[in-house]
């Protein structure tokens, strides 16, 4: 059986049908005869990290995906702070921040371009304008990660549980900062620090921490909105960068390291600063793809280069961001032809893969996300295959989202996907054994042998 697993996951390759591709996926118009061989030589099925119908965002379906429980999901802010290398405190919040275009109507604030081009000697401007503030025994300084995009950094007895500002959406209002209702009625009881109610002194905190981050926010706007690069800008027909977006703000929480609760030593190569800090955030090792903007060339390099990996790791997370931004860019045509030159690049080691009997393939999605109308992500499953010795091999000769929906996997959820591979890699716990102190889900664990003395 393998003992080591190569998990693939194309982010946001799931869609819908299509006018344009004859009422058909991008994947399944697609011509993909390497992912195809892999589906016919192992076992298929549909999967969704969370509940069908939930429209999940990269980071909590990563989560699911490394077998971790959503209770335990720091929030994407902390993820990106630690990506950028921000040593976050536990008693800390990080919130996701950018500048962006707003104007005032009818006394809010509107968004009029969500991301704008700003160059970065301008950007650096804009930061040293804003980047620190303090109210209320509350600080906040703002962190840059890329461009225009940074982390908010709130320190003192602050709370992680407010709304987003960010509409995402040009032309809506910006949302006021507000403490969230539901999150204050679940911790109800008599669970504060001095016997009072443990909801009441949340929701205190909460709304202590709405009212300062929009304090700073107004504050944002009002400096940059008379900034003179600002001026400069409007004389160029530029628009003027006069405020900070907000969303997903979270707090760091104690969890189980990867290796020490699967037992596999973990590495992820992925974009972007929420994987490292996922990675990071996991105990597990991450490295950057190779992007040269030849993105069948990058992902075939990065493909060759897993099976030398193999000597210092188990479990390897290659990951592709190229299928979900082609969806963004609402062209459904543009997504085929990524996933075919996606497909390509696999063709150049699949003989490796489908040859080497230690190795547990697995090629999945993390979510779907579609290539018309007005949603960010969807919530339909995404196909699965899992490819290796001893996997089962269904009737399934096509790998997208309707071939795969007969596969004998069924629907996996959640985080039944990293226990799937933990069975295929001869590692599942029988339930009820007990050999180590804390909880692991792999077998054997890390036991300490029993002394003769």
């Amino acid at each position: 059986m393998p003992d080591k697993c190569l998990l693939i996951v194309l982010d946001g390759l799931g869609d819908r049908s299509h006018e344009v591709l004859d009422w058909r996926t991008p994947l399944q118009a697609s011509y993909t005869p390497h992912l195809d061989r892999l589906a016919r030589n192992g076992a298929n099925g549909l999967y969704h990290a969370g509940t069908l119908g939930e429209a999940l965002p990269s980071e909590t379906a990563h989560f699911a995906i490394f077998g971790y429980d959503r209770k335990e999901f720091p929030g994407r802010g902390p993820l990106e702070a630690l990506g950028a290398g921000v040593d976050l405190s536990r008693d800390e919040v990080a919130i996701l921040a950018h500048f962006a275009a707003l104007e005032e109507r009818d006394g809010c604030l509107a968004l009029v371009r969500d991301v704008p081009q700003v160059e970065e000697e301008e950007v650096a401007a804009l930061i040293r304008a804003v980047d620190m503030w303090e109210q209320d025994g509350i600080r906040v300084r703002y962190v840059p990660v890329k461009g225009v995009f940074g982390v908010l950094v709130l320190s003192g007895d602050v709370s992680p549980d407010i709304t987003d500002t960010g509409p995402m959406r040009d032309g809506r209002f910006l949302s006021d900062v507000l403490p969230l209702v539901s999150k204050h009625a679940r911790r109800a009881g008599p669970d504060g620090p001095d016997g009072t109610d443990g909801a009441e002194s949340d929701e205190v905190r909460a709304r202590r921490t709405a009212n300062v981050l929009r304090a700073y926010l107004l504050h944002v706007w009002r400096t940059l909105r008379e900034h003179p690069l600002n001026a400069r800008r409007r004389g160029a027909g530029l628009p003027p960068v006069t405020g900070l977006v907000t969303q997903r703000a979270g707090r760091l929480c104690p969890v189980q390291p990867f290796s020490r609760r699967f037992g596999l030593r973990g590495l992820s190569i992925a974009s972007g600063a929420v994987f490292r800090g996922l990675a990071r955030y996991l105990g597990m090792d991450w490295q950057a793809p190779r992007d040269t903007g030849n993105l069948q060339a990058d992902f075939a390099h990065d493909l060759a280069a897993v099976p030398g990996l193999f000597d210092r790791y188990d479990f390897i997370h290659l990951h592709t961001k190229a299928p979900d931004e082609a969806a963004h860019a609402k062209d459904p045509l543009l997504k085929k032809s990524v996933i075919e030159a996606l497909d390509q690049a696999l063709g150049n080691v699949e003989d490796s893969l489908l040859k080497d009997p230690d190795l547990l393939v697995v090629v999945t999605a993390d979510h779907s996300t579609p290539s018309s109308g007005n949603m960010i992500h969807s919530g339909e499953p995404v196909p699965l295959l899992f490819h290796g010795n001893g996997v089962r091999r269904d009737m399934v000769d096509r790998f997208d989202e309707i071939h795969a929906a007969s596969g004998c996997l069924g629907g996996v959820r959640g985080r039944e996907l990293l226990r799937l591979a933990l069975n295929h890699l001869d590692m599942a716990r029988l339930e009820g054994i007990r050999d180590t102190p804390d909880e692991c889900l792999y077998w054997p664990g890390d036991y300490q042998p029993l002394p003769v003395r």
